[in-house]
């Protein structure tokens, strides 16, 4: 009860990209950085294990972002053409590549780091895909008729990768869909229809991952704009509640989102968020329970799995894996106060 694990990735060592930054150049080339990047993926296995994750993942240690390394491997994507985009409903601003043609896969996205993951780990291994809504968001479109037919072929592809991916042994993978919280009529529309597209045929645990963005400045100050109450998921927990997925990822420690809202979820595991990722103060055991506590008059107990609120690698690595220590002790402590 209360298995622990985390939303996917973590910081890098110093050696294999800068620091405490997105999109972080990497620090080597050609095949010493292949090396670096297998190197760091086993190191951020064995530092989830000693911390006590029981259900760990590859840290995105071989990726500068969790979207645009699928997108390397996209044919129709044109990356000497970028454009400047707001994303997220123009959250904020970045220089993003364009998809000029139809999009196919010209190889295996994630197969080698997935493969090292596999074979460093006897532990239930998790593997995180941007979602296909995600993408869309995230990427210029001078190709496809809407954004939604962008986001259904992109959901093409990413199943092909999950497939793969399944049949290479992972346990459970997980669909990334920040853009879930920013587009709620989106996803009733056309989001959810995308999400099963790229999770068709999979006979693995499905999860996805909503959130309200990484704790970096833009998404901090956004936050702050919303109010007492953050209302979003009202809309589009009814329909991942009616999805093929089988578990959903949400932010819950120092998080506005109602946590009665977690009824609408009702018969999903529920990855509880009780690290938040937005601040270097290091949760007690004790504030992990009281997450924990305020969640079960909502979700049963048994469907319950502990998580961080989203992506750590912009932390400083020693801050993001005592939070993990900590999390891991909080549910040792759950298990005995109210399991």
């Amino acid at each position: 009860m209360f298995a622990t694990t985390i939303v996917g990735s973590l910081p890098k060592p110093h050696w294999l990209a800068e620091p405490t930054k997105l999109w972080a150049p990497w620090q080597l080339a050609g095949g010493d950085l292949e090396t670096a990047k297998r190197d760091a993926t086993i190191l951020a296995l064995k530092l989830q294990e000693d911390c006590g994750i029981d259900i760990v993942t590859d840290g995105e240690q071989s990726r500068q972002h969790y979207a645009h390394a699928f997108l390397e491997v996209v044919e129709g994507v044109d990356f000497t053409r970028k454009v400047e985009m707001g994303i997220r409903a123009d959250r904020y601003k970045v220089m993003v590549p364009t998809v000029t043609g139809a999009l196919r896969l010209r190889g295996r996205a994630h197969g080698r780091e997935a493969r090292i993951a596999r074979a460093h780990t006897a532990r239930k291994l998790k593997f995180n895909l941007p979602g296909p809504m995600t993408m869309a968001d995230t990427i210029a479109n001078a190709h496809y008729r809407t954004r939604a037919e962008m986001a259904m072929a992109f959901a093409g592809l990413v199943n092909e990768e999950a497939r793969a991916l399944e049949a290479e042994g992972v346990d459970i993978i997980q669909f990334d869909e920040p853009a879930f919280a920013v587009y709620p009529q989106a996803v009733k529309e056309w989001g959810i229809a995308a999400l099963h597209r790229a999770s068709e045929g999979l006979s693995c645990t499905t999860a996805v991952h909503i959130c309200y963005g990484y704790g970096i400045k833009a998404n901090i100050d956004w936050k702050a704009t919303l109010g007492t109450e953050w209302r979003h998921y009202e809309a589009i927990f009814p329909a991942l509640k009616d999805s093929r997925i089988d578990q959903v990822s949400i932010e819950c420690r120092n998080s506005r989102v109602p946590m009665h809202l977690l009824k609408l979820l009702d018969g999903k595991d529920i990855m509880v968020g009780a690290i938040d990722v937005a601040t270097d103060v290091v949760e007690t055991p004790e504030q992990v329970v009281a997450v924990v506590a305020e969640a079960m008059p909502y979700v049963a107990k048994e469907k319950i799995i502990l998580c961080t609120n989203c992506g750590m690698v912009p932390m400083g690595r020693d801050i993001a894996f005592a939070k993990l220590a900590a999390l891991s002790r909080g549910a040792e402590l759950a298990r005995q106060k109210l399991g």
